[in-house]
């Protein structure tokens, strides 16, 4: 079975939220890839606790190289996306949370970024951690969530390459 799952937070107080960009955009890629043999979750649990709602699917090393997951990355301008494999939670919750539920990181990540970035592309992410969660859990400006709904066609092409053409094709193609 391939498996999509967009981490973040149940409930309306937090449907627009920064640290929602996972639950936000596989809401917005199932759609447009319906059809198609992809089995796609957004986790009733919240996001520390996301291992618990994605460990009972993955029974099975095909499962697990069969899963992605996609969230948001304060350390990415908002609007990029980054493909990743068999790395660390990187300091999201979620991840870690997944990461100890299935003793692994052999998982594809799409990571999509949601910090404000200089003309340059020079991330302008917020200091100190009481700020982080003030941010992430703070909603998108009506242009941001914009920016975020673009996206969506992007990360549904990532995923129909990942599952039709492997991880490799779509991180050169994706990873700019």
């Amino acid at each position: 079975m391939k498996l999509v799952v967009g981490l973040g937070n149940p409930g309306q107080e937090y449907e627009n939220t920064r640290h929602n960009t996972g639950r936000i955009l596989v809401g917005l890629i199932e759609k447009k890839l319906e059809g198609q043999k992809v089995k796609f979750i957004t986790p009733d649990t919240f996001m520390n606790s996301s291992g618990k709602a994605v460990a009972p699917l993955v029974k099975t090393k095909k499962d697990l190289e069969n899963m992605i997951v996609v969230y948001d990355d304060i350390d990415l301008p908002l609007g990029k996306i980054k493909i990743s494999f068999n790395r660390s939670s990187g300091g999201h919750n979620g991840v870690g949370s997944i990461i100890k539920s299935l003793k692994s990181e052999e998982f594809l990540r799409i990571r999509i970024g949601v910090s404000p970035a200089t003309p340059k592309g020079v991330v302008k992410k917020p200091k100190g951690e009481e700020a982080v969660l003030k941010f992430l859990l703070g909603e998108f400006k009506k242009p941001e969530l914009e920016t975020i709904k673009k996206l969506s066609k992007k990360v549904a092409e990532a995923v129909e390459t990942i599952f039709s053409e492997g991880r490799e094709k779509a991180m050169s193609l994706y990873n700019q």
